[in-house]
């Protein structure tokens, strides 16, 4: 098996969320793939992966190599070509949800040359079919795609990924718009004094790879929304490991929605997330603060 760890910051919601992306992408490049969180020392996810070659090292490969397109039904007429992003037509039964009524939630394929294919489609979800929330936090200013943030973000991590093995979550670049995973980069103009996006000579800090791996780790598992009315706040759930014990993606997709434990002996921490409006009330959401919660026993 291959084996990788890399330092996480559990109270930042979009590196848990990509934690479980990196585990997603593995087990589609190399296959059964399994992680968790390990906090006994330094706060580190462990993940493992069939083959000798480490898991993180063949994840940040397929994003140096990875091209994205847009998926459409077949007879839609959405295109994102306006982007410099190609649509592809795919059979109206394996599409994920309805034709959207814009390009803007298409669903996006990263895929490699060796034909390895990873899909993100998570913004479209159809919430009262399928009683999930869609976590879409970016507003898209001007209809701007998903398929587009993915494209930027790739176009920001090429070349860089190699240096970063070891923290991948560590890798910043001039951002100016992302999934609004990483509070990092986030800011509400009225609590910060100022607005960056008013001075030319200001362009915020992002986390690429964050917003990369967070994106493809929601598209099978959601944080919870305890309240539907209430958009703003958010619980996650961590699934911790001991030994040599990693769990499987079904546990580790369960557990991020979860208030409580999957099963007795499992350590489990839980974090609530609150969220503002940096602009528009009913638009962009970004994170503003994240408490652990205190469990009952």
């Amino acid at each position: 098996m291959g084996e990788a760890s890399i330092p996480v910051d559990l109270a930042n919601p979009g590196q848990v969320f990509a934690c479980l992306g990196f585990v997603e992408a593995a087990d589609v490049l190399h296959g059964e793939a399994r992680g968790g969180f390990d906090w006994r020392d330094d706060v580190r996810f462990r993940l493992e992966s069939t083959g000798g070659e480490s898991p993180v090292v063949r994840v940040l490969r397929f994003l140096e190599e990875a091209e994205v397109v847009s998926l459409v039904p077949s007879g839609s007429n959405n295109r994102t070509e306006k982007w410099r992003v190609d649509t592809v037509s795919i059979e109206s039964r394996a599409f994920p949800f309805g034709d959207p009524q814009s390009p803007a939630t298409l669903p996006a394929r990263l895929q490699d040359p060796a034909g390895k294919s990873i899909m993100i489609d998570y913004w479209g979800e159809e919430t009262q079919r399928t009683r999930r929330d869609n976590v879409k936090f970016w507003a898209g200013s001007g209809g701007y795609p998903g398929v587009g943030l993915v494209r930027d973000a790739l176009n920001l991590v090429r070349g860089r990924t190699a240096d970063h093995v070891s923290d991948p979550f560590s890798l910043t670049a001039e951002q100016g718009s992302s999934f609004r995973f990483d509070w990092r980069r986030d800011y509400v103009p009225i609590d910060s004094g100022f607005s960056p996006n008013a001075h030319d000579s200001v362009t915020m800090q992002g986390y690429p790879i964050v917003e990369l791996m967070a994106a493809i780790g929601v598209t099978h598992a959601r944080p919870l929304r305890p309240l539907q009315r209430d958009k703003l706040n958010y619980s996650y759930g961590v699934a911790g490991v001991s030994d040599t014990d990693l769990y499987d993606l079904m546990f580790l997709r369960a557990t991020l929605g979860s208030l409580h434990p999957l099963f007795p002996g499992m350590p489990f921490r839980r974090f609530n997330m609150h969220l503002n409006w940096p602009g528009q009330e009913g638009q962009a959401r970004c994170i503003t603060n994240v408490i652990e919660e205190t469990l009952s026993s």
